[in-house]
């Protein structure tokens, strides 16, 4: 169960990392309503997926 939330977090991480580049470089989904929210959301993906990814090699 717990390898199967760590690969859930990666997924969700990848997902909302490329909404908001997309809303980053071409304002699909948001209209680029705001550069700091794109660049904050970018980031906080980035810290999940790379927790998802150090919990997934603690469970193996």
């Amino acid at each position: 169960m717990s390898k199967a939330m760590t690969i859930a977090g990666m997924v969700v991480a990848g997902l909302v990392g490329l909404i908001f580049l997309l809303d980053l470089i071409v304002g699909m989904p948001f209209g680029k309503a705001n550069l700091v929210m794109d660049v904050g959301a970018l980031v906080c993906a980035a810290i999940l997926g790379y927790l998802s990814w150090d919990a997934l090699r603690d469970v193996r």
